[in-house]
C-alpha cells in the first residue's frame, strides 16, 4: 500500500472513490476510501483497484459506504427516501416536524430545508397527501364514517380532515365518498 493510499483511508477523502478499495483483514470488510467507519490498522489493510478482487477474496462489502453499489449514495436522497417511508408507516400517528427530525437524527430545519428541495413540497404536505390517499382508500371500503376515516387517518379533528380533504381533492369527503359508492 502507498502512502497516499493510507492518507486516502484515514482522512475519508471522496476524491479516492472509484480508484481504489481496501480490505480489511481482520473482519473480512471492504470500504471506499471515503468511508466513514473506524479507521483500521495498517497492517490489517489490504488495497486493490477493483470490488470484484475483493468479492472473489471472500470479502463482503461495508454496509455504511456500500462499495459494491454502482454509484455512491447520496445522504439527502436517502434521507428523503427514509422520511418518506416512515411517514408512509407511521401517518396515522401525530407527526410534527420535530417528532419526524428526531426520528431521523437530524435538525427540523435542516430536514424541512431538504425535504422541501428533493421533494418539492414540505414534509407538512407530504403528511397530508398520504392521508389523504389512505382516507379514500377507506372511503371506497365504505365501512367506515367519515369521523372515523378522520381518526383512523390520523386527523385530530373532522373538521380539519375535511378541509385538507378538499383543498387536495377539490370535492368534500362526503361527495367524495357519494360518487364512490354509486
Amino acid at each position: 500500500m502507498r502512502n497516499y493510499e493510507w492518507e486516502a483511508i484515514v482522512s475519508c477523502n471522496t476524491a479516492f472513490d472509484g480508484q481504489f478499495f481496501y480490505g480489511v483483514k481482520t473482519t473480512n470488510i471492504f470500504c471506499r476510501p471515503s468511508c466513514r467507519s473506524r479507521t483500521p490498522l495498517r497492517q490489517n489493510v489490504q488495497v486493490n483497484g477493483s470490488a470484484e478482487f475483493f468479492i472473489h477474496q471472500g470479502y463482503r462489502p461495508c454496509k455504511r459506504c456500500q462499495p459494491d453499489a454502482e454509484v455512491l449514495p447520496d445522504p439527502k436522497q436517502h434521507l428523503i427516501r427514509n422520511a418518506k417511508r416512515l411517514i408512509e408507516e407511521r401517518y396515522q400517528e401525530e407527526l410534527t416536524l420535530q417528532t419526524l427530525a428526531d426520528s431521523l437524527y437530524i435538525s427540523p430545519y435542516y430536514f424541512h430545508k431538504t425535504f422541501k428541495e428533493l421533494a418539492g413540497k414540505s414534509p407538512a404536505q407530504y403528511v397530508a397527501e398520504i392521508r389523504i390517499a389512505a382516507a379514500q382508500a377507506l372511503m371506497n371500503e365504505g365501512t367506515y364514517s367519515i369521523a372515523e376515516i378522520s381518526s383512523l387517518t390520523g386527523f385530530k379533528k373532522p373538521s380539519h380532515f375535511s378541509r385538507v380533504f378538499k383543498r387536495l381533492t377539490g370535492e368534500s369527503p362526503s361527495n367524495f365518498r357519494q360518487k364512490v359508492l354509486k
